[in-house]
């Protein structure tokens, strides 16, 4: 079986940090150009109680590896709570967004197929520093075949007190 694609390693520490809409970190592992479009795999940290808006994804389908911490998940009608070790999955198209439920930084490995998710933070970090108005940001969201359809969980659901 031969394939055009090299392969490679990628060392701890190599990924630069680029900050996400959040304020979180994304570190790129591997994206677009070493796979030749096939995935690109991130790992993001995210801090206490924030996560992402409901979003969709029109080209890539998407693993999410909890790391360290715990998350939920909302993917479409369905909500789950995963801890370290444990993973979800949210196929292109359909809207969802997590949540860091614990009260430290966690962590999440996150691969999408084919690649091209790392692009939105690419072109965030090239609008940065200073502040980016909602109407730019989702510009830049929807020029990489994401569309925002919601709030953040901690937003749309929030956590009650127990």
């Amino acid at each position: 079986m031969s394939t055009s694609l090299s392969p490679f390693a990628a060392q701890a520490g190599e990924p630069t940090r680029l900050e996400t809409p959040t304020g979180d970190s994304a570190y790129v592992m591997t994206g677009t150009k070493n796979t030749h479009g096939s995935l690109t795999v991130m790992e993001l940290v995210i801090s206490p109680m924030n996560g992402p808006a409901l979003h969709t994804h029109l080209r890539e389908d998407e693993v999410w590896f909890v790391l360290e911490g715990k998350f939920r998940f909302k993917a479409g009608d369905e909500s789950f709570w995963v801890s370290e070790g444990g993973l979800a999955f949210g196929p292109r198209g359909t809207p969802h967004n997590f949540q860091n439920v614990g009260d430290a930084p966690a962590r999440l490995l996150v691969i999408t197929a084919p690649s091209g998710a790392e692009r939105l933070f690419e072109d965030y970090a090239d609008l940065l520093p200073g502040p980016v108005d909602s109407e730019t940001l989702a510009d830049v969201v929807r020029a990489n075949w994401i569309e925002f359809v919601g709030p953040q969980l901690n937003v749309s659901d929030p956590l009650s007190e127990e």
